[in-house]
């Protein structure tokens, strides 16, 4: 697929250039200013914007419009509605009104909703969210919208967002105001999420119905070389897949998605694309986005994306690392160090602010990653512990202890990086290393949260962390609007910010057995799995931090607790049923008509030699015998725990607690002894294309 990109990018977006072209000037000024400084939007605009969209996208081959929002289901939604309308002579005409610009009427019952909405009440609207352009998708304009429900409640993942990001802008503003900055409007959080994934082919992946149902596999035997070698990570591009990446890239850049970087990752078959930095909630909406048209590119070149966090036992899982920092809207980012960061003040009041907020809701920032493909990764020695903890960097790191031990830190000289080959250049080394291991890593001028995974909707985790600074920086507005001293109470401030709080700073190795053992004294969780962690979210302190800033009501609480819980539940309970038809209808029949094979050679080289040995043979028919008498009983075991699961009370987190302590459990036992079958049969009898198929045939 060709692209000019100066022409294309952004094509299929009703950004500013189009709006300055197409809208009036007061009607421009007005929309801008809601979108940069948070006002409410003026209704006597939407109809001047409703038809400057409609004829927009009309001429770029536009028929219908939608209401993109994004639910509890972790994906995006939409319904198409026509522009058309009919005439008193039978014709139509196209329109498209404000009033359907800024609402919308979908069905709220069939949306997960934790209890909030009963099945008979189907009542639910979209309303427009003018802080993120709307686009041209497959012929359809889509305006991206918020969803609640009929009484109120928000059902989808954009709404909090958006309500974290105005506390988080409320305080930061309340903070530099109290510094002397009266000229403050407003204060952005940022992200810039790098997505991992993998490729496999289409054919192969259709004839894996765990792949199909589960987005994982779960049975496949280890290959003899997985990522061993570590020749894939940043390795030569194969043709198939750069095609790929360049027709992805062309799409994403006609929807205004900056995709910039894309590259191998560790294990075969992965790959990773990154985009350049943008205000978190076009971020989220760019990276669902993103996810969707990754996997319609691949259908086009044979391909299947799989986003799952652990599509493959033994090799490296697929995260999202969500970098995020703060701005001002004068484009400052608070998060920049400068030349010395033991004299920049206001860059050490927000480190602190952002050190305390991980340190005093670490549960939280656990819970927003939580899922139960997640939780094969964590922990794995390719991703973050369930620990969270904070690297700074030995400059950063310095810059605190001297401010906490009262002493002037000696200003660390610029360092250049020396290769020893003369013909090379030298250049400056960034002030703090990359650790790969930590959850929650400072990279210079911004955070990088390791623990999502590659499925997650980024809406979660930022609501979260916009939230648990903006409590940080209420409190410390608080103490500097009552100084008097302002510049010495912002010493003090943050002095004891990082006394009170530097157990939560690790700079070391987060795979470290020995960390696990320092992190407990320290007193910081260790929430392994989904159940472990999201009991955390409903504790009374959390509840009220989510309420006091307007965020979520208790009741929105309590509903996304359940539809997570529940969640969790229905995702093992798919595997399982999986697993167990695949050994039912597939796994079963293989070893018998394989072991009938090798019985009916072994009957026929007796008769026409009987002095012959057939003692291979039965070796291999009395293994498989044996171990296919296991997996009979391991199989009658999972049926059981999904069994005993229906007959639990109604209460989502015993559920939850089974689930992850029987149901698993026994599917484990069950997978490992599939795997040492797969390695004894045939390999034109096993019925699932193997490890070694699925990740090096792309």
């Amino acid at each position: 697929m060709s692209c000019n990109l100066a022409d294309d990018f952004g094509s299929m977006v009703f950004g500013d250039r189009v709006m300055r072209k197409r809208i009036p000037k007061d009607v421009y000024k007005a929309l801008k200013k809601t979108v940069k400084e948070g006002k409410t939007l003026d209704p006597s605009i939407a109809d001047v914007v409703a038809n400057a969209m409609k004829d927009w996208a009309v001429e770029n081959g536009a028929a219908h419009y939608t209401h993109w929002f994004q639910p509890m289901t972790g994906i995006t939604a939409e319904k198409h509605d026509g522009f058309i309308s009919p005439t008193e002579d039978g014709g139509v005409i196209l329109e498209f009104s404000g009033k359907e610009l800024i609402k919308g009427e979908p069905d709220a019952s069939s949306f997960p909703s934790g209890g909030l909405r009963a099945t008979f009440e189907a009542r639910g609207y979209t309303a427009w969210d003018p802080t993120s352009y709307a686009f041209i998708k497959e012929n359809t304009l889509c305006i991206p919208t918020a969803f609640c429900s009929y009484s109120g409640e928000a059902l989808d993942k954009k709404t909090p967002l958006l309500r974290s990001m105005e506390a988080l802008s409320k305080q930061a503003a309340r903070v530099l105001r109290a510094l002397g900055d009266n000229h403050i409007k407003r204060v952005y959080a940022t992200a810039g999420p790098e997505q991992e994934y993998f490729l496999v082919s289409k054919e192969l992946y259709d004839k894996r119905r765990d792949l199909v149902y589960a987005g994982r596999t779960l049975f496949g035997a280890k290959p003899p070389k997985g990522q061993e070698m570590e020749d894939h990570y940043f390795g030569a591009i194969k043709p198939r897949v750069i095609e790929f990446m360049h027709d992805l890239d062309v799409e994403l850049w006609k929807l205004g998605i900056l995709a910039k970087t894309e590259h191998n990752e560790v294990a075969p078959a992965q790959h990773e694309m990154a985009p350049i930095f943008s205000t978190v909630n076009i971020a989220a909406d760019h990276n669902q986005l993103t996810m969707e048209i990754m996997k319609k590119v691949a259908d086009r070149h044979g391909l299947v994306c799989l986003l799952h966090e652990k599509p493959f036992a033994g090799v490296n899982g697929s995260g999202k690392h969500n970098n995020w920092s703060i701005a001002t809207d004068r484009g400052e980012n608070l998060l920049e160090p400068g030349e010395n960061p033991r004299e920049n003040a206001r860059f050490l009041l927000f480190l602190v602010a952002v050190i305390k907020a991980v340190d005093e809701y670490q549960d939280l920032l656990r819970v927003s990653v939580a899922s139960a493909g997640n939780d094969h990764r964590l922990g794995a020695n390719e991703a973050p512990p369930a620990i969270v903890s904070i690297f700074l960097g030995d400059e950063i790191t310095a810059a605190l202890e001297s401010v906490e031990n009262g002493e002037p830190a000696d200003k660390i000289s610029v360092k250049s990086l020396e290769s020893g080959v003369k013909t090379l250049p030298s250049f400056r080394k960034d002030n703090t290393d990359r650790n790969r291991t930590s959850p929650f890593a400072f990279t210079g001028n911004k955070f990088e949260f390791r623990m999502l995974g590659s499925a997650f909707s980024i809406s979660g985790p930022n609501f979260v962390l916009n939230t648990i600074v903006a409590e940080s920086l209420s409190q410390f507005a608080d103490k500097l609007e009552k100084a008097d001293d302002k510049q010495g109470e912002v010493w003090n401030i943050i002095r004891k910010t990082a006394v009170q709080h530097k157990r939560i700073i690790f700079n070391g190795n987060n795979y470290a057995q020995d960390w696990v053992t320092e992190a407990e004294k320290r007193g910081l969780l260790n929430l392994r799995t989904t159940p472990d962690a999201m009991p955390h979210f409903v504790k009374e302190k959390n509840i009220d931090l989510f309420v006091n800033h307007g965020i979520l009501t208790k009741t929105e609480v309590l509903s996304r607790f359940e539809i997570i819980m529940e969640n969790y539940c229905k995702t093992i309970n798919i595997e399982a049923q999986t697993m167990l038809e695949i050994v039912n209808r597939q796994i079963i029949p293989a070893v018998s008509a394989y072991s009938g094979v090798l019985a009916e050679a072994a009957a026929k080289r007796q008769k026409v030699a009987p002095e012959a040995s057939i003692a291979l043979e039965k070796e291999i028919i009395t293994k498989l015998s044996a171990l296919s008498e296991c997996l009979y009983k391991n199989m009658e075991t999972l049926e059981n725990a999904l069994i005993g699961a229906k007959e639990l009370p109604e209460d989502i987190t015993k559920h939850a607690e089974y689930y992850r302590d029987a149901v698993f459990l026994a599917m484990q036992e069950l997978r490992a002894v599939a795997d040492e079958i797969e390695l004894r049969v045939g390999g034109e009898y096993w019925p699932l294309p193997s490890y070694g198929e699925l990740l090096f045939n792309v």
